[in-house]
């Protein structure tokens, strides 16, 4: 690009940034209004149901508003008009029913922006005819008479709805907005409405009053999931014991198991309901605080009264890995005789202890069954790995691949694979056997085309995704067109407002259906967390998505895995935002945009009030002073990295400069950023630059050489999901196959 051109696009940037500014003030108070008005309109009605397959139909992918959903309402408003001014007779069910779409999208739009009477006009006709939003479709009623001052008629509308619709959520919206006697709202709302966000704010109000209300205590135990409750689950084990039933120790086990307070949760979980779970959290939770003798008696109990459950052979497994040699080998040879799905992880382990005592026969026989019996198991791939790798490290290469062949063939997905796969094709190459080193690299990007390691096998198959040293120059295309999927759990209600772009709808009437909300499903986690995406909070909506990795029971893996074969599993890992501002300032310090987006995923996950303990702040976590001599080359002078187009326009020079300084190899760039200029300069004093991914092993820094490997990991992730090409190349790799888990037999 021509220097002539940059200082084009640089001034664009500005004047577009200023005209930003100056709109910005015009519209905080239209926002501000728009709020109130909506505010009372976010709590929608919820039919209690989980979604079925005939659900989901309903919300068609071909509906043509699916392109709109993200849309302002003035740019959109013409093509919802058209489609709402067809006429009705002679309609396709399909076609009606987005008619009904399209005039209910334009009288919301029309409430937003003040236009009630036109709004009226399309919902009076909706309330009889499109009967999935019915309840939103009266409130919305509601709200567009009281906008028009027509308070007598809101109030009847108000009525109707709650006599009409007495369990809906949206009924506790009526009646706050009906009822003036505040101690009947607060009754009505705990009775009728538990669950209710509405009903959890006015707990916490009423507790700041007066704090020592058992029944709002509980209720916020039971029901609330923010992340502050914990002191509220203390209090209430420590002063109102006597008064907790079974289910309430449960709710508050759960929500300290759920935080990372295994100990806690474990004291919970002694008096709730002996259910299998329930003994085996209470087991684990000892366990994992170090308290063997409770851990042992815990796992005893639920072998004596639940001798059959899933959760006892995992017990079994767990009470060898803290008993003496004799005891635990006696424990693993009870797992391997009556759970045959966790067999090759005793056998593993069962061979660790007698290795441990001297017994090297019996250890050489348990992994002998081991190979013979669960050849295809992780345990016994894990075992092959390790032996491969000793090999390698003697200088014997051709054994070494001989024994990692089976795993090689395999399509068994392995926690440990993608870079055991990637050193054995290493060996391979070594070795002059091209042919399996290339398969191998296909096997690692065909079952885990997520990995860092499906990147580092795609420059070595000669792909176009760019390597260390050519990444930056690269400008891939861009498939940036929003996808939409049905969610896996809700009504057919909530999935309607998913499809409409009505996602704060669709989010509280997530929130009023969720019946066990201190213990999730994997489908009610998953769409809370997409829904959290939608919503812009990036951050709680990735970490809500990604934690599915922790599900720890047989049925919720299987969910979990047959997720993770949807595309919109990982778009919901690695969404795109501030496209509008990432690309411009990308194009402008000429650097892959890509690599951008990358380091911000892995810098702050798009939160950008995020801030470190060494006071680096918002997207890119730029530290002041570095802002401050940023800011004054490239003429800011006024700015605030909290502020995203700030941060973005700071850091992505700041990057470039990083690439300057290097050579434009990205991998120092990425490497400087994280770890600073005279480490990695003392890295390439002491390391070869020539062998990269020996270069990337041997960074002396645990959290850099994690840093490396996930920026380059989110580059490649972003570069398969949204370069159609490579996408492509991807997809041509994978054949359909059912999941097999990668956790450990």
């Amino acid at each position: 690009m021509s220097e002539f051109r940059l200082q084009a696009e640089k001034l664009k940037l500005k004047v577009k940034r200023q005209q930003a500014k100056f709109d910005l003030k015009n519209q905080k108070l239209i926002i501000s209004i728009l709020v109130l008005v909506f505010g009372l309109g976010w709590l929608v009605w919820h039919e209690r149901q989980l979604s079925q397959s005939g659900t989901i139909q309903q919300a068609r992918t071909d509906s043509s508003l699916v392109g709109l959903r993200s849309l302002s309402s003035t740019e959109r408003s013409e093509r919802l008009k058209s489609l709402a001014s067809i006429e009705k007779r002679n309609l396709s069910p399909d076609r009606l029913r987005e008619r009904h779409r399209a005039r209910y999208l334009l009288a919301v739009d029309l409430i937003g922006q003040g236009q009630s009477e036109e709004a009226l006009t399309y919902l009076q006709e909706l309330k009889d005819e499109y009967s999935l939003l019915r309840p939103q479709i009266l409130f919305n009623i509601a709200l567009a008479y009281r906008q028009n001052k027509q308070e007598k008629a809101a109030r009847k509308t108000l009525q109707y709805l709650t006599k009409t619709y007495p369990d809906s959520p949206l009924s506790a919206n009526a009646l706050l907005m009906l009822e003036a006697d505040k101690s009947q709202q607060e009754a009505t709302l705990i009775q009728k409405f538990p669950y209710h966000p509405l009903t959890l704010k006015t707990a916490h109000q009423r507790l700041r009053q007066d704090p020592d209300r058992f029944e709002l205590l509980m209720l916020l135990a039971k029901y609330s999931r923010n992340s502050d409750l914990n002191p509220i689950r203390d209090r209430l084990v420590l002063e109102y014991p006597a008064k907790l039933t079974s289910s309430d120790w449960e709710a508050i086990a759960d929500g300290y198991w759920r935080s990372g307070e295994h100990r806690k949760a474990a004291d919970a979980y002694i008096y709730a309901d002996p259910t299998p779970s329930n003994l085996y959290r209470a087991a684990k939770g000892f366990h994992r605080n170090g308290n063997i003798s409770s851990a042992k008696s815990a796992y005893q109990r639920l072998l004596r009264e639940y001798h059959d459950a899933t959760e006892a052979g995992s017990a079994l497994i767990d009470l060898a890995s803290i008993s003496s040699g004799d005891e635990a080998v006696v424990y693993l040879e009870k797992a391997i005789a009556k759970f045959p799905q966790i067999a090759p992880q005793a056998y593993s382990e069962k061979a660790i202890v007698h290795e441990r005592f001297g017994k090297y026969e019996a250890a050489k026989n348990s992994r002998q069954q081991l190979l013979s019996k669960y050849g295809d198991s992780a345990a016994a791939a894990q075992y092959r790995w390790k032996t491969a790798s000793e090999l390698a490290k003697a200088g014997n290469k051709q054994d070494a691949l001989k024994w990692m062949q089976p795993v090689i063939k395999s399509d068994r997905e392995l926690d440990f694979a993608p870079k055991a796969l990637y050193q054995t094709a290493d060996w391979a190459k070594d070795l002059h056997q091209t042919d399996t080193a290339s398969a191998t690299w296909k096997k690692i990007i065909e079952l885990y085309p997520q990995t860092y390691w499906a990147w580092r096998s795609a420059t070595k198959l000669g792909w176009e995704v760019g390597d260390f040293t050519q990444l930056r120059s690269l400008s891939p295309d861009l498939d940036l067109v929003k996808r939409y999927s049905p969610l896996p759990a809700g009504s057919s209600a909530l999935q309607e407002l998913y499809l409409l772009g009505q996602y704060r709808d669709a989010w509280l009437l997530l929130q009023s259906g969720i019946e066990q909300p201190q213990r999730l499903t994997v489908d009610e986690q998953f769409t809370e967390g997409i829904l959290k995406l939608e919503l812009g909070r990036y951050s709680e909506g990735m970490q809500q998505i990604w934690d599915l990795t922790k599900r720890e029971t047989p049925q919720d893996i299987q969910q979990w895995q047959a997720l993770r074969q949807s595309s919109a599993y990982w778009y919901g890992l690695f969404p795109f935002p501030y496209q509008d501002k990432i690309l411009p300032y990308a194009r402008q310090n000429q650097i892959n945009p890509l690599l951008v987006i990358s380091v911000m995923r892995k810098e702050s996950t798009f939160n950008p009030e995020i801030d470190s303990i060494v006071g680096a702040v918002g997207l890119m976590q730029i530290v002041p002073p570095t802002a401050r001599w940023v800011a004054e080359k490239i003429e800011l002078s006024d700015y605030s990295l909290t502020d995203p187009e700030d941060n973005i326009e700071i850091g992505s020079w700041y990057l470039k400069y990083n690439h300057q300084r290097y050579n434009d190899n990205s991998l120092l760039a990425v490497a400087s950023y994280n770890a600073g200029t005279s480490n990695v300069n003392a890295w390439l004093n002491r390391y070869d630059l020539e062998e990269r991914d020996r270069f990337v092993e041997q960074i002396p820094f645990p959290e850099t050489k994690d840093y490396v490997e996930g920026v380059f990991g989110n580059y490649w992730n972003y570069l398969r999901l949204y370069n159609p090409e490579i996408r492509q190349k991807v997809e041509d790799l994978r054949s359909p196959r059912p999941a097999i888990h990668n956790k450990s037999d």
